[in-house]
């Protein structure tokens, strides 16, 4: 097709996918199931984000075998080893090959409006006319970097988890890591062993034993439905988004990774950052009742899986119930960054979405779509992929088919008998 007849190309569809991850190819089996005509508009290639949005040694936290999608599994000689981020966007590739995903790549999406009948979306592949459309872009595409960030002097450079590739780029100088997630604590823990001096500077957390009796830590979670859980709809999202982070690595050998072995490796733990000017920081201070917390809600998980372990009569070695930072927090409220060494920040806190392509009235006063389950307000629309949406594994490899399924129920019973692109 040419480029103008390209410009000008309008089709109609029952259902725009826009997004090819795990969630846009997840749904597609589920879509022709029910027999029903789509396309998935893809920004890039398949597992854009996986192939250029993530730093150079990153592995998924969940072991091979768990990398589970509709129809389609992990079946590779490595079951308990953990995928490198070129695996997974091989895996999504040939997956969406397999299942002859009809994906339009290289096709962004400029906007999407609705004409109280149908919606209008313009992209990159023309233009479409959907009675339906899912919004699967992902947990999110841009650095969630607070607004205060702005204030700190422009000697310090500051890095997004978006922008860090390797320890190599950092310039030279202290670094200090702002977030204590699973990828707040590995790339602390790169960068250290890289030689560069690091801070951590960490708020809500949750240490998990990467072994626990015996097992994955994922594979007990597995089994007892920890992880398929259903979330309950009298939360709300923003509650359920303050989930604590998991500090998990996945490593061959199998080891643990949290605040104390960073401290064993000479990172400096300090407490979160509440604001900045110039050189100073404000910290929260209270390192220590978070670290309490952080052991306590493992030692319930802990207690949970040792109980369904005695309740199922599984044979499994006893092990130590608790995970110990072993070191003493530090309790300053103040950070001056040049007399501690800093010249680089990294912000690894987290992400949110950009839908300034979304037309409809369907965002929040926070720019994220209102949804109950991944089911919008505005009729035919729904939501794929982000965190917590239907279960805890929501954003997960293998908990997207499920979400999948349930929305696409939901979609076809909308569409009803008589699908739009076979309406007079």
């Amino acid at each position: 097709m040419g480029g103008i007849e390209r410009a000008i190309a309008m089709e109609k569809i029952d259902t725009l996918v826009i997004g090819a991850g795990q969630g846009g190819v997840a749904t597609r089996e589920h879509l022709r199931a029910h027999g029903i005509d789509h396309v998935v508009l893809e920004r890039g290639a398949v597992a854009e984000r996986w192939r250029n949005d993530r730093w150079a040694s990153l592995k998924l936290l969940t072991p091979n075998w768990m990398t589970r999608l509709p129809g389609h599994s992990y079946n590779g000689n490595d079951p308990d080893g953990y995928m490198h981020k070129d695996e997974v966007t091989s895996f999504l590739t040939h997956y969406a090959q397999r299942i002859n995903a009809p994906i339009r790549s290289h096709a962004p999406v400029q906007s999407v409006t609705h004409d109280g009948e149908k919606y209008r979306v313009e992209s990159g592949a023309g233009t479409f006319h959907a009675r339906t459309v899912i919004v699967a872009t992902g947990a999110g595409d841009q650095a969630a970097i607070p607004g205060w960030a702005g204030r700190i002097a422009d000697r310090f450079n500051q890095v997004t988890t978006r922008d860090y590739i390797h320890p190599g780029q950092i310039g030279p100088g202290g670094v200090l890591v702002v977030g204590a997630s699973a990828t707040g604590v590995q790339l602390a823990e790169e960068l250290r062993v890289a030689g560069r001096d690091v801070t951590i500077a960490a708020g809500r957390h949750m240490p998990l034993p990467r072994r626990y009796r015996g097992r994955d830590i994922m594979s007990w979670m597995d089994e007892m439905g920890t992880l398929s859980e259903t979330r309950n709809p009298d939360i709300s999202n923003a509650r359920t988004l303050r989930h604590p982070s998991l500090q998990l690595i996945g490593s061959t050998p199998q080891r643990d990774i949290s605040l104390g072995s960073l401290a064993r490796l000479d990172v400096r733990p300090v407490s979160r950052v509440l604001g900045a000017e110039g050189g100073k920081l404000l910290l929260s201070g209270d390192l220590r009742a978070e670290i309490e917390n952080a052991e306590a809600r493992t030692k319930v998980l802990l207690s949970q899986i040792d109980a369904h372990i005695e309740n199922a009569g599984i044979s499994a070695p006893v092990q130590r119930n608790g995970v110990r930072s072993h070191f003493v927090p530090d309790r300053h409220e103040t950070m001056d960054l040049d007399r501690a060494g800093i010249r680089t920040i990294v912000w690894a806190t987290g992400f949110r979405r950009d839908y300034s392509w979304l037309k409809v009235p369907v965002l929040n006063s926070l720019g994220e779509i209102r949804q109950a389950g991944g089911i919008t307000d505005m009729p035919g629309l729904y939501t794929l992929g982000l965190p917590f949406m239907r279960r805890r594994n929501s954003a997960f490899i293998d908990g997207v088919g499920q979400d999948a399924r349930d929305i696409t129920q939901n979609l076809a019973a909308y569409l009803g008998a008589q699908p739009f692109s076979q309406a007079a």
